[in-house]
């Protein structure tokens, strides 16, 4: 059980780089925010799905909710539509595996924020892989001419979404945490089905009051957003279930492998190269992601 957290990551970070792949198709047709509504709208059914199988395993009902629980939540749900859109407009702008390279700030400001707000701790092993994955961000990231058209603004874009996507997965985690049940299963699965229904909500209504075109456009290509849909929320839920069984700085860490993943997406769909630096950046993060796995023998 110890280390079933790292499975739950390798899983949910092939799962979330199908799903940003399909995001990113479906950017050019609906917008940021109409591709960031598909991912929770559609995902939403396939979390109840989720906890309805949950429940009927277990045999037993919902959980009692608290305060802290839905102001953990709300967080968590709501930064990460924030960092959900960013990211889809930095794929506009740059490769798909710099793009994900930007967001791998997120173990840092995670760490931080973990330790901060939850107390999970930092261990000198942990802070080795943050750092060495660290500066394989810094290399990707700072190429030759990071002045050219769209590199500050992807750069800021990319780097605001890791922070955003840092504060959602604390605040999932608190969520989980503060359920206080036995079982790491229900409080993962029924916290992705409560924040999956904030955002399905929120953006709804946001784009019913001000663009319904994007939302009869969803409609239309109701058959790859229901992929996507599929895809967030499966990853989610191994996502969450990693986030029940360790600090989500261990997660986001080890999650870097779906770098890997990125680049394979990028060769056989995009037909975007890898530069030597960029190679070089993204060794980097592998090592720390496996530093991380070795710290926790």
């Amino acid at each position: 059980m110890s280390h079933l957290w790292v499975l739950f990551t390798v899983i949910a970070a092939a799962g979330q780089t199908a799903r940003n792949a399909m995001q990113r198709e479906l950017t050019a047709s609906l917008g940021a925010v109409g591709a960031t509504h598909v991912r929770f709208l559609f995902g939403f059914p396939f979390a109840l799905v989720f906890l309805a199988s949950v429940c009927a395993v277990n045999g037993m009902g919902l959980p009692a909710v608290n305060t802290a629980f839905w102001l953990w939540v709300v967080a968590g749900a709501l930064t990460q539509i924030g960092g959900t859109a960013l990211m889809l407009m930095t794929m506009t702008e740059r490769s798909f595996v710099v793009t994900m390279a930007y967001l791998k700030t997120e173990p840092v400001f995670v760490a931080v924020l973990g330790l901060l707000f939850l107390y999970d701790p930092i261990t000198p092993g942990m802070a080795a892989a943050i750092v060495i994955a660290t500066a394989g961000v810094v290399l990707i990231s700072l190429r030759g001419r990071i002045a050219e058209s769209g590199g500050w603004h992807s750069a800021a874009y990319g780097l605001s979404a890791g922070g955003l996507f840092a504060i959602s997965a604390i605040g999932y985690r608190g969520a989980i945490l503060s359920l206080g049940l036995p079982g790491y299963v229900m409080g993962a699965t029924f916290t992705l089905a409560t924040g999956l229904l904030i955002q399905a909500a929120v953006l709804t209504g946001w784009l019913a009051w001000r663009d319904r075109k994007v939302l009869h456009a969803i409609a239309r290509l109701w058959r790859p957003s229901l992929f996507a849909g599929f895809m967030g929320a499966a990853a989610s839920e191994f996502w969450f279930l990693a986030f029940a069984l360790t600090s989500a700085a261990n997660v986001r860490t080890l999650g870097l492998i779906d770098v890997l993943f990125a680049q394979g997406v990028t060769h056989l769909l995009h037909k975007q190269k890898t530069t030597i630096r960029e190679a070089t950046g993204i060794g980097l993060l592998v090592a720390g992601a496996v530093l991380l796995v070795w710290a926790h023998r």
